[in-house]
C-alpha cells in the first residue's frame, strides 16, 4: 500500500503562489493517471493539473479557493484501490508537517479595498514586517523576496514599496499579492507619484482612482471576482497608469486576400488538416511590420527601452470565464502554415485549459481580434511590458469608391476591415504608428498568392 502526495506545481519560473480554484474529483474517487484532477489559478495561467499516477483520492488537504506556495502537498493519493480513505475532517485545513507552508485564502476583492475588514481577518493571516531592510540587497532571502511574481513587482513599483524590506508569507519568506495589498491598505505605503486627474480629491491615495466602493441594494447579487477576473482587472488598471496610450485606425482592403484565401482553401485545408482563417495573413504582416518598425516591438524599462530580438506575437482569446493571451514564439520565421497550426493549436488549447505557463509569457506585441463578435474598431488597453497592442475590426464586405485605370471613379463591393493600434506615446510617437500600421495595411492589400 502506497501513498503519493500532489503538490501545487512550480507554473513558470517567476511564480510562487497558485491558488487551487476547483477540485474536478472528490475523496474516495477514482482516477487515472495524468486525467485532471484540480484547476489552478495563477497570475499568468489558469490550468487543469493531472494526477501524477493511477490511484483513488485518499485526502484533500487544499480547499477551493485557497491560495498556496508551490510544492505545497494539496492532496494525497492511495495507489491501490479500495485502500483505506481519510477522514473527510482532513479536508479542512492542510496537514501538520506539511513542507511548503500555505497562505490564508486570499481577501476577496470587496475585503481588499476595505482597510476595516482588512483589520478583522484572522489572527492567523501572515503578519508582514516592514523595517528597513539592513542588508545589500544580495542575500538570499532578499533576492527569493525580491522574485516575487511580476504582478506583485509591478503593484510593488506602483505603490512605492520596497519588496526587499518586507518579509512574505510565501516561500523562503517571497512576498505575495496578498501580503502586499495588506501592506497598502495598512496605511505604511505611499505612492510615488502623485494623484491623477481622475482621482478623488481628499481621498486615501492607493485606491481613489477607482472612487468611492458602490454598496449592494436589496434584491442585487454579490460575488467575488475569480482569480483570473481579479488579476485582468489589476493588469488593465496597472497598464492604463503605466503607459501614455494613444490609439490611430486604419480601414485596410481584404479583398486580395479574401480571393486568395477563397481559391487556396480546399487545398490548404487537404494538405494541412488546418482551417484558412484572416489572421495568418494579418500575423504575417504584422511580424513584416514589426522587423521594420523595431520600436513597435519593444518594452520600457525606467528610462531604457529594450528592443526586442525575437517577435513573439500574443493572441488574445476570449474564454467564458475571462480572456487569455497565448503567444506565438519566434512568428517572424514562422511561413502562413506554421503560424496557422501554432494559432489554431494555442486557442484551442487555451479554450480547453491545457496551456503550458511558458506559453503565454515573453509576449512582445498583442493582437486582439473584438470583430470575431461583430465590432467594428475599439481601443485596446497594451499588455504590458509592451508597448503596442492592435485591434481587428470585422471583416465584412462594404461600398467603397474604386479609380479605375483612367481615373474614373465607381462604386464596388470591398471586403474591408478597420484596424486599431494603441501604443505607448512615451516612446512611440503617431508618425511611428502610423506608418507601421500603413505597412500592415499595404502588405495585406498586395499579399501575394505565392504566399500560400
Amino acid at each position: 500500500m502506497a501513498r503519493v502526495d500532489i503538490i501545487m506545481p512550480q507554473m513558470g519560473e517567476s511564480i510562487a503562489e497558485g491558488t487551487l480554484s476547483r477540485w474536478l474529483k472528490k475523496v474516495g474517487d477514482e482516477v487515472k493517471r495524468d486525467e485532471p484532477i484540480f484547476e489552478i489559478s495563477t497570475d499568468k495561467v489558469d490550468a487543469e493539473i493531472p494526477s501524477p499516477s493511477a490511484g483513488v483520492i485518499a485526502e484533500i488537504l487544499v480547499v477551493e479557493g485557497q491560495t498556496v506556495a508551490v510544492q505545497t502537498v494539496v492532496a494525497r493519493l492511495e495507489t491501490e484501490k479500495g485502500a483505506s480513505i481519510a477522514p473527510a475532517a482532513a479536508t479542512a485545513a492542510p496537514a501538520a508537517g506539511t513542507s511548503a507552508p500555505a497562505t490564508s485564502a486570499p481577501l476577496p476583492p470587496a475585503q481588499a479595498s476595505a482597510p476595516a475588514e482588512a483589520q478583522r481577518q484572522p489572527s492567523t493571516a501572515p503578519a508582514i514586517a516592514a523595517s528597513a531592510s539592513t542588508g545589500n540587497g544580495n542575500s538570499f532571502e532578499e533576492r527569493v523576496r525580491t522574485k516575487s511574481s511580476p504582478l506583485v513587482r509591478k503593484m510593488a513599483a506602483e505603490h512605492g514599496v520596497d519588496i526587499a524590506a518586507m518579509q512574505g508569507s510565501g516561500i523562503a519568506g517571497r512576498v505575495t499579492k496578498r501580503d502586499l495589498l495588506g501592506f497598502i491598505e495598512s496605511g505604511s505605503a505611499t505612492p510615488r507619484a502623485p494623484m491623477t486627474s481622475g482621482s478623488f480629491a481628499g481621498g486615501n491615495g492607493a485606491h481613489d482612482s477607482h472612487g468611492p466602493t458602490p454598496e449592494a441594494w436589496p434584491g442585487d447579487t454579490v460575488e467575488p471576482m475569480s482569480k483570473m477576473r481579479a488579476l485582468i482587472s489589476e493588469h488593465m488598471s496597472v497598464s492604463r497608469r503605466t503607459s501614455a496610450h494613444v490609439t490611430s485606425f486604419f480601414e485596410v482592403d481584404f479583398t486580395r486576400v479574401a480571393r486568395i484565401r477563397s481559391k487556396k482553401r480546399a487545398e490548404f485545408e487537404a494538405a494541412t488538416g488546418q482551417k484558412l482563417t484572416y489572421m495568418p495573413f494579418i500575423i504575417k504582416a504584422v511580424t513584416q511590420a514589426l522587423k521594420a518598425f523595431p520600436i513597435v516591438n519593444a518594452s520600457v524599462a525606467g528610462t531604457n527601452v529594450i528592443y526586442r530580438k525575437q517577435v513573439n506575437i500574443g493572441i488574445a482569446v476570449a474564454l467564458d470565464w475571462g480572456l487569455i493571451v497565448p503567444v506565438i514564439k519566434n512568428a517572424d520565421d514562422l511561413s502562413l502554415t506554421g503560424i496557422t497550426k501554432a494559432l489554431n493549436d494555442l486557442a484551442a488549447r487555451a479554450r480547453s485549459k491545457r496551456l503550458d505557463p511558458r506559453e503565454v509569457q515573453e509576449g512582445t506585441f498583442t493582437i486582439t481580434n473584438p470583430g470575431v463578435f461583430g465590432s467594428l474598431m475599439g481601443t485596446p488597453i497594451i499588455n504590458q511590458p509592451q508597448v503596442a497592442i492592435m485591434g481587428v475590426g470585422a471583416i465584412e464586405k462594404r461600398p467603397k469608391v474604386v479609380t479605375g485605370p483612367e481615373g474614373e471613379d465607381t462604386l464596388a463591393i470591398r471586403t474591408c476591415s478597420y484596424f486599431s493600434l494603441s501604443f505607448d506615446h512615451r516612446v512611440i510617437d503617431g508618425a511611428v504608428a502610423d506608418q507601421f500600421l500603413a505597412f500592415v495595411k499595404k502588405t495585406i492589400e498586395t499579399y501575394p498568392e505565392s504566399g500560400v
